[in-house]
C-alpha cells in the first residue's frame, strides 16, 4: 500500500479500538481517541523506514533519509543470516525485518518505556515525530506542497497542545494504566497496531508480507503472508485508491462516533 493508505487504515483501526471499548463499557476520553487515532496513523507509516522512497524517509529531511538508509542495510543483513532455504534470494531489505510482528511489538514496548522513564520531554517527541508522520500521510497533497519547516511546526506545536490536554486529571494521561508513575505507558499501543495494519495491508498487495517471522512456514522463514493471489492487488491501483481508501474513511468516521457515543 502507498502512504495515505497506510495512515487512514491506522486512524481507522484506532478509531475501531475506541468503538470496542465503549461498547464493553470502558470507552475512551476523547483525548486518548484523537491522539491514539493520529499516532496510529503516523506509526502506521514508520514500517517502511527500510524503504528510501517511501514517505517516511522524506518526513524528516536528511536525518530520516539517512535513518531509512542504516534500516534498510539492517533489515537486509537479518534477512541474509535467517532466511531459510525456501526464501528467495533478495537485493535489498524492504519488507523484512520492519514489517513482523516481534519488530512491532519491540517498536511500541520501546515507545511505552520510553515515555515512562523519559518524562514530559520523551511524551513530546513521541507525539511530535507521530504527529508529522500523521501530518505527511493524512494531509499529503498539502504536505507534498508545503515546506517540512511548516510541517514541523505544525507537528510540534499540535504535540505540544495535546500533550497538556491529556496531561490534565481525567484526559487520559493515566487511560488503562492508573498505577503512579505508569501516565503514557498506553503510547505504545497504538504504534503497535499501527505497525501491524500496516503489514496488512500490505499482505494484501501482490508481494505479501512476512509478519509471521521469525516463525517458518515450511520452508521459509520469511513467508509471504496474504490471501490468494487472485484477491490481491498492486500498490497505487484503483482497488487501493477507489475501494479501500473510501472503506477507511467511512470505517474510521464510523468507530468515532461510536467512541464517543454518537451512534
Amino acid at each position: 500500500m502507498m502512504g495515505p493508505a497506510h495512515s487512514l487504515s491506522g486512524a481507522a483501526a484506532w478509531l475501531g479500538v475506541g468503538a470496542a471499548t465503549a461498547a464493553a463499557g470502558h470507552p475512551m476520553p476523547w483525548p486518548v481517541l484523537v491522539v491514539g487515532a493520529l499516532i496510529c496513523a503516523g506509526a502506521a507509516l514508520a514500517p517502511d523506514l527500510d524503504h528510501k522512497a517511501a514517505t517516511i524517509s522524506r518526513a524528516f529531511g536528511p536525518l530520516s533519509r539517512g535513518l531509512c538508509e542504516v534500516v534498510d542495510k539492517l533489515s537486509y543483513a537479518v534477512y541474509k543470516a535467517t532466511r531459510m532455504q525456501g526464501d528467495k534470494r533478495r537485493t535489498g531489505g524492504h519488507r523484512t525485518l520492519t514489517h513482523t510482528w516481534l519488530w512491532a511489538v519491540l517498536i511500541g514496548g520501546g515507545t511505552s518505556a520510553l515515555a515512562i522513564f523519559g518524562g514530559r520531554w520523551a511524551v513530546l517527541v513521541i507525539l511530535f515525530i507521530h504527529l508529522v508522520l500523521a501530518v505527511e500521510g493524512l494531509l499529503w497533497r498539502a504536505a507534498r506542497v508545503s515546506s517540512d519547516v511548516l510541517v514541523w511546526l505544525l507537528g510540534a506545536t499540535s504535540a505540544w497542545i495535546l500533550a497538556g490536554v491529556l496531561d490534565k486529571p481525567g484526559n487520559g494521561a493515566d487511560w488503562l494504566f492508573t498505577a503512579p508513575g505508569q501516565e503514557y505507558l498506553w503510547l505504545g499501543l497504538p504504534i503497535v497496531l499501527g505497525a501491524l495494519v500496516h503489514d496488512i495491508g500490505d499482505a494484501l498487495t501482490v508481494s505479501g508480507c512476512p509478519i509471521l517471522w521469525p516463525i517458518p512456514v515450511g520452508r521459509k522463514r520469511w513467508y509471504p503472508l496474504g490471501p490468494p493471489k487472485a484477491m490481491r492487488f498492486r500498490a497505487g491501483s484503483w482497488i487501493e485508491l477507489k475501494v479501500l481508501m473510501p472503506v477507511f474513511m467511512v470505517l474510521g468516521g464510523a468507530g468515532g462516533a461510536a467512541a464517543l457515543g454518537y451512534i
